[in-house]
């Protein structure tokens, strides 16, 4: 063997995402990409608000001597100061450059929270279904992922993650709004999760964690608001990026902010500064910090996303599939026909219509459908979707 076990093992387990994506590749070499229905992967299709050209063309532009050289490990304290202004008021706390910490991306983003606060042996628990990556992200620094299963519409069981938290809890690990179900919780089962948090870390005598990842936190319908983390408990993090809300998912841009109330809270900032550096992000990108820090609260049109939801759940409505039309992310999860989820992923396959089986997020039963694509591909995917259901109904 030439590359580890661990690794090997990895790659025997890949994501269904992946997977699905590359056999989308070779479908489409096959039969054209015009006539393969690619709903594979969250890759945003709309483009980046103007203003981010525009910055970034001036960035670049007015860029000297020393502009691309190392800076603190924690990022430029003035785009820290500008994100921690913006988010101030978005999560209803006093949140300064000192609590933010520039990351590449909110994997890396999670992946030093994560290194930051597990020992070995530690477990991580985090809602079902949730992202794929989650389980390796806690393996990578000794830690263990626990998922815990959610109510029927996909909202937080709190007895179950009641029954879940134990000794060896270190952290709760959730996504609001949520990939792959698009689902947002609530405020009061927020405050709800963190007096649970709170009881258990005083019963079991340690900090436990509440961390939160919001890459999906500005693509929300229908009025819905997400609830400020920070004013639910104390002791919460939150790992973010810039990839979906502005559509540059390939810059590897995003930030760590932990609560001002937080216990530890310069422990944690200084922990995080090291594991940046000795996990060799070392720090976020130069220019994309510059270029960010002028950009709070921007996103794509949202209004665009929520159309294609209203295309795609009208049409697959009409052909008897079940869903939970999801108040956030790009991302629909109906319920399969059959309980084999993969075998109905498959049978779309069949169709040449590419879609995520539910069981590679821990939510066997159900499939994702990746709605960031172009209005042809939910177009002209329909028959490919009818046919598929009408055998199984």
């Amino acid at each position: 063997m030439t590359i580890s076990n661990k690794i090997a093992d990895i790659i025997s387990r890949a994501s269904f995402i992946r997977k699905m994506f590359e056999e989308g590749a070779q479908l489409k070499a096959k039969y054209g990409a015009e006539n393969v229905y690619d709903f594979s992967l969250g890759n945003p299709n709309l483009p980046p608000p103007e203003k981010f050209n525009e910055l970034l063309r001036d960035t670049v532009d007015s860029c000297g001597l020393g502009d691309h050289c190392y800076m603190p490990n924690t990022g430029y304290p003035m785009v820290c100061g500008s994100v921690a202004d913006y988010l101030a008021e978005e999560q209803k706390a006093p949140v300064t450059d000192k609590e933010v910490m520039m990351t590449c991306g909110a994997s890396g983003a999670l992946n030093v929270a994560l290194k930051t606060i597990l020992d070995p042996g530690d477990e991580v628990l985090t809602p079902a279904p949730c992202f794929v990556e989650y389980k390796f992200y806690a393996d990578n620094h000794g830690g263990t992922l626990k998922t815990v299963a959610t109510k029927p519409d996909f909202q937080l069981d709190l007895d179950a993650l009641s029954g879940a938290i134990n000794k060896k809890t270190k952290a709760v690990l959730i996504n609001s709004p949520n990939n792959p179900t698009g689902q947002v919780y609530p405020e009061d089962d927020l405050v709800a999760l963190g007096e649970l948090l709170e009881k258990k870390g005083k019963e079991y005598n340690r900090t436990i964690y509440l961390i939160s990842d919001e890459p999906y936190r500005k693509i929300v319908y229908d009025g819905v608001q997400v609830p400020s983390i920070f004013t639910s408990y104390k002791n919460s993090i939150i790992g973010t990026s810039y990839s979906k809300d502005i559509s540059i998912p390939g810059e590897r841009i995003g930030f760590i902010a932990v609560n001002p109330a937080a216990e530890y809270k310069n422990d944690l900032i200084g922990g995080m500064a090291v594991a940046n550096r000795i996990l060799g992000f070392v720090n976020a990108p130069a220019l994309m910090q510059r270029v960010v820090a002028c950009m709070q609260g921007m996103s794509v049109e949202i209004t665009e996303y929520a159309r294609k939801r209203e295309m795609l759940c009208d049409g697959l409505a009409g052909f008897g599939y079940e869903f939970i039309k999801p108040p956030g992310t790009f991302y629909l999860f109906p319920r399969s026909p059959i309980a084999d989820d993969v075998e109905f992923a498959d049978a779309l396959k069949e169709e040449r219509v590419l879609v995520v089986p539910g069981s590679g997020f821990d939510g066997p039963g159900h499939f994702r459908i990746a709605f960031c694509v172009d209005d042809e591909v939910i177009k002209n995917s329909m028959p490919g979707f009818e046919k598929a259901i009408k055998k199984y109904k």
